[in-house]
């Protein structure tokens, strides 16, 4: 009856966890970890470093952008607001070409 009771405990902290993983997307930037919600469930951009990319190229993903990484960026003083409205104005208006 244990190992039962067990098993399912250990199956609802692996079901948690992977929620966790499709909920947040977790941001490394050198020693600091932030969390930004996504705006929908999914495995895309789930661990990002931004240690060695540029702002332009973390805000040309949409699913980031939707996210606020730009917020984040702010908060993390690699972008000013005014850089940040001024990117998400130039990639929410650049055309998609396929």
């Amino acid at each position: 009856m244990m190992k039962k009771v067990s098993s399912y405990i250990l199956l609802a902290l692996l079901g948690a966890a992977g929620y966790f993983l499709l909920s947040y997307h977790i941001i490394f930037s050198g020693t600091t970890v932030k969390f930004l919600n996504k705006s929908k469930l999914t495995s895309d951009y789930t661990f990002i470093c931004t240690t060695n990319k540029s702002v332009e190229s973390l805000m040309r993903i949409d699913t980031l952008r939707e996210a606020g990484i730009g917020k984040v960026l702010v908060e993390m003083g690699r972008l000013s607001k005014e850089e940040r409205e001024s990117l998400e104005q130039k990639f929410d208006s650049d055309p998609v070409y396929f």
